[in-house]
């Protein structure tokens, strides 16, 4: 499926002056924030799109310590699935104030908070969509070789890696003490397949039977209809 195509069947599904909830997930590192974004551009100007990040609705750091699950960052557990509905739910009816999580702190950065006011459609990409939450209208999910999902993955973990040597300030200059294959090393031992992986198998991929459409990536980032 072209991205043109993905595009028009979202776009089909809406309505004048009802908004509509578009749901995109899947593992990490499958690139949905890079789908999301163009999305977007190619449903835009005809509709009014605006795209959010389940990462907003992680509990903060400092909860996930006191919980005691900080390491499972990313699990169904650690996400205010309350709120996040309520943020879909409330949408359809006035703004709703979406809270941000910066990729650099590694934690809920209360500056990238922000207002959404009734866009023709919203859409929400991350994780914390299994199970399905109330509010969403449409689910796409984003399935890919668990092998080209590591790849990506620690070259994510790399890019982070390198922006931190000047940045003492990111999450990512804890790991600086190592050489570079060290840190991939690490990305992909420890990280990868001691974390994003068993969430992967065990709680994400359950939303590739419950979505309503299902695209594959290929190594290219290309995408086909599953």
């Amino acid at each position: 499926m072209s991205l043109a195509g993905l595009a028009q069947r979202i776009a089909d599904r809406a309505s004048p002056g009802e908004v509509l909830v578009v749901g995109v997930t899947g593992s990490v590192a499958a690139g949905k924030s890079t789908l999301c974004a163009a999305l977007r551009a190619a449903l835009e100007p005809a509709l009014r799109v605006e795209v959010v990040s389940t990462d907003g609705f992680l509990f903060s750091n400092a909860v996930l310590s006191e919980r005691g699950v900080l390491m499972r960052k990313g699990y169904p557990e650690t996400y205010d699935v309350e709120g996040l509905a309520a943020a879909l739910e409330g949408v359809r009816s006035g703004p709703v104030t979406v809270p941000g999580h910066s990729h650099v702190i590694y934690d809920i950065d209360p500056a990238l908070s922000r207002d959404v006011a009734a866009p023709d459609i919203l859409i929400v990409e991350g994780l914390g969509l299994t199970p399905r939450p109330r509010g969403l209208d449409l689910l796409v999910y984003i399935d890919a070789d668990e092998a080209h999902l590591e790849d990506w993955f620690a070259a994510r973990f790399m890019d982070f890696w390198r922006a931190a040597e000047t940045d003492p300030t990111s999450f990512y200059a804890r790991f600086r003490a190592m050489t570079a294959p060290e840190a991939e090393a690490f990305a992909r031992s420890m990280v990868w397949a001691q974390m994003n992986l068993p969430n992967l198998r065990e709680h994400i991929v359950k939303a590739r039977d419950e979505a309503d459409i299902v695209v594959r990536k290929q190594a290219d980032h290309s995408l086909v209809l599953a």
